[in-house]
């Protein structure tokens, strides 16, 4: 017979089941019947964990065009304030007519007549915008009115399809954590605004890179992080805490492998618009650089309450300072902790920097950072705390947009106001790193790794030992639970015949 230890029964770990180890989780499933027993038979029926995912998906997105109704039929183009008061204003009704989209012109290509001269979004954001216009099946003689409607429904329709692939990613990124899935799809800040701008199809392109960067799938993460950063500028930022991860933990082929993909997938996109529309392809970037500072940054909040307009490249230069030193301590915190953080951790917290940083915050901006903070702190308590301070700034920056736009009614939030709602989304913000930086250096608080996981999000990291470090390195087993809780069965013993 074999010995006990060579057959001892290897049992799979099974799902995480949120109910049994989150209060608020818990409390919710009260609305459905309560949480999960012991003895449920999971997986077995038509409603598995990702197609319910994708069922609150779709219907939180639709309940998020809902909110945009009063828009659709008459704010978006009868006066400026009522789309303000109503907190349904869209980008993408006006850009439509705005950027040359209604009369036929070539993104980066066709000079435009407005202010701005050329589109300013980065070449695979003007492609979706450019393919959302040839959807638009209205006829050219029809009212505008009509032709913009519907612009804004198929964009809708495309980006629903977006926010979908996010829950999705989401979901099947941790293996064990399918139900993590829920938190970015019941995200009050993704209903609310999925449709005022197109970050969804960056974020969903990230959100894609990091479900194949958790399979092992380097060069695959490459390629989507470079497409994702051809669509938005925020992507590429994800390489920084994958270098220091990858030098920690001596993973320089796949780091190489991953830094490939993203240069050549970006250049593919980037270069065909580089060298024939020179001027629209660098619009974006001059735009980003000569843009003053704007609403939703603590650097507004300076400049209103001192009174004294501040230089934009004197705010350039210190964003990049700023970022360039947060980024900094990540990496010290990524190299220093006790045992390595995970990928998803550190991706949240860099990506935060950049929001608290900027000169902007769109109030769309927020869809950055929600599969990623699902990923890194799937807690609800934490999550939801920080979409109440995002929902008050969603509504606090069109208040102060319909104050602003009503003249002497002043309808809607003043300025002090308005700066109320700036700190809650900055606090809010900087309240989830700090949990997350938390979890890093405590990684028996980690949510995720509470069952013994290492860094489920990880690929090729998960479970690797380091090769570098420059504190005291703690061993994975030392804060993980067992990975399989049970009596052993041994062959041979008492016990053993027994248990046959």
């Amino acid at each position: 017979m074999p010995s006990a230890e060579d057959t001892s029964v290897h049992q799979e770990r099974p799902v995480v089941r949120p109910t049994q180890q989150d209060e608020i989780a818990a409390a919710g499933s009260e609305l459905i019947g309560g949480p999960v027993g012991r003895w449920a038979r999971l997986g077995t029926g038509p409603l598995t964990p990702v197609r319910v995912i994708v069922l609150v998906a779709i219907g939180m997105f639709a309940l998020g065009m809902v909110q945009k109704m009063p828009c659709y039929d008459w704010a978006w183009f009868r006066g400026t304030s009522s789309q303000y008061t109503h907190a349904c204003y869209s980008d993408i009704p006006h850009l439509y007519l705005g950027r040359g989209f209604a009369e036929g012109r070539v993104p980066y290509f066709d000079r435009l007549s407005g202010d701005m001269e050329y589109l300013e979004y980065p070449v695979l954001t003007g492609l979706f915008m450019q393919v959302a216009s040839w959807l638009t099946l209205t006829p050219t003689g029809d009212p505008m009115q009509p032709r913009e409607q519907m612009y804004w429904m198929v964009n809708a329709g495309m980006l629903m399809i977006c926010a979908v692939i996010i829950a999705v990613c989401v979901a099947r990124t941790h293996r064990r954590r399918p139900w993590d899935g829920l938190l970015v799809a019941l995200a009050p800040a993704l209903a609310l605004t999925a449709t005022i701008n197109w970050d969804l199809l960056a974020v969903a392109l990230t959100a894609a890179a990091m479900l194949m960067w958790s399979r092992g799938r380097a060069l695959a993460f490459g390629i989507l992080i470079g497409l994702a950063t051809a669509a938005k500028l925020y992507p590429v930022l994800l390489l920084g805490p994958l270098l220091v991860l990858c030098w920690r933990a001596g993973k320089w082929r796949e780091f190489g492998a991953a830094m490939f993909g993203a240069a050549a997938a970006w250049l593919v996109v980037n270069l065909p618009v580089m060298a024939y529309a020179p001027e629209g392809w660098k619009k974006f970037y001059t735009f980003s650089q000569e843009r003053q500072i704007d609403y939703g940054s603590f650097w507004l909040i300076i400049t209103q309450r001192t009174g004294r307009p501040i230089d934009v490249d004197t705010v350039n230069t210190a964003s990049v300072l700023l970022m360039l030193v947060m980024c900094a301590g990540i990496a010290g915190l990524a190299l220093t902790a006790g045992r390595r953080p995970r990928f998803a951790q550190l991706a949240f917290l860099v990506v935060a920097a950049f929001i608290l940083t900027n000169k902007v915050y769109s109030p769309q901006y927020v869809l950055w950072l929600i599969p990623l903070a699902a990923l890194a702190r799937p807690r609800w308590r934490d999550f939801l705390v920080w979409q109440a301070c995002e929902v008050m700034y969603f509504l606090g920056i069109w208040l102060y947009l319909a104050y602003t736009a009503s003249g002497d009614k002043h309808q809607g939030l003043p300025q002090e106001g308005y700066q109320v709602a700036i700190a809650l989304h900055l606090l809010g913000t900087l309240y989830l790193c700090a949990v997350v930086v938390r979890d890093i250096l405590l990684p028996e608080r980690d949510t995720v790794r509470r069952d013994g996981s290492d860094d489920p999000s990880g690929g090729v990291l998960d479970g690797a030992p380091d090769a570098v470090a420059f504190g005291q390195v703690h061993h994975p087993a030392r804060h993980a639970a067992p990975a399989v809780e049970g009596p052993r069965v041994e062959w041979g013993t008492a016990g053993g015949a027994a248990a046959d």
